[in-house]
């Protein structure tokens, strides 16, 4: 075979892996997709109150604003829906946008893959080929910043941060947040 012939046939072996990973990738999201919903929705009747879920946001927003990090703190529900958000003083406008889809990823992947912060999933996804796929999806977003919020072992609400340079940092401060309260879940 010449060498035109032979490039021809890699490039067509190449094609043919990438279209391969990328069905492999189709696949997946298409079985996470197919799975029940009882992970992302509370079933035993426990809940996050409001008091609680405005505490913990405040906690969350001065211990950010304590370092010198203006950020917003979304609280969403076990179903991902926005129980409180919160625009901490002198942050900008998008930290709305990425404290909510932090709190959204948590509540929604977390029960599926069993974490509790969202930046030990972001971890694990660095070594998984179809990670980009999960950020292809509607308000997930792939970087720390996000805890849950569980009573008796079921995960009722995550809060999430965004705004401080950096989604560890974020973290810490959604994890001051749930200090706060959490002797009273």
């Amino acid at each position: 075979m010449d060498k035109v012939n032979q490039q021809r046939v890699a490039g067509e072996a190449k094609r043919r892996r990438r279209l391969i990973s990328l069905l492999a990738g189709a696949i997946a999201m298409q079985g996470l997709a197919s799975m029940p919903a009882a992970a992302q929705v509370q079933t035993s009747g426990h809940f996050l109150s409001l008091d609680l879920a405005m505490e913990a946001a405040a906690e969350a927003a001065r211990a950010c604003a304590a370092k010198g990090w203006p950020v917003s703190v979304s609280v969403v529900d076990a179903a991902g829906n926005v129980k409180l958000q919160a625009k901490g003083d002198h942050s900008t406008i998008h930290t709305k946008d990425s404290s909510f889809r932090k709190a959204y990823t948590l509540v929604t992947f977390g029960p599926l893959f069993g974490f509790d912060r969202l930046g030990i999933w972001v971890e694990k996804l660095k070594s998984n080929p179809y990670a980009a796929s999960y950020a292809s999806l509607p308000n997930i977003f792939l970087l720390p910043g996000a805890v849950a919020v569980k009573i008796d072992g079921e995960m009722v609400a995550a809060i999430g941060v965004g705004g401080a340079p950096g989604g560890e940092k974020d973290e810490a401060c959604a994890e001051a947040g749930l200090e706060k309260i959490k002797d009273r879940l």
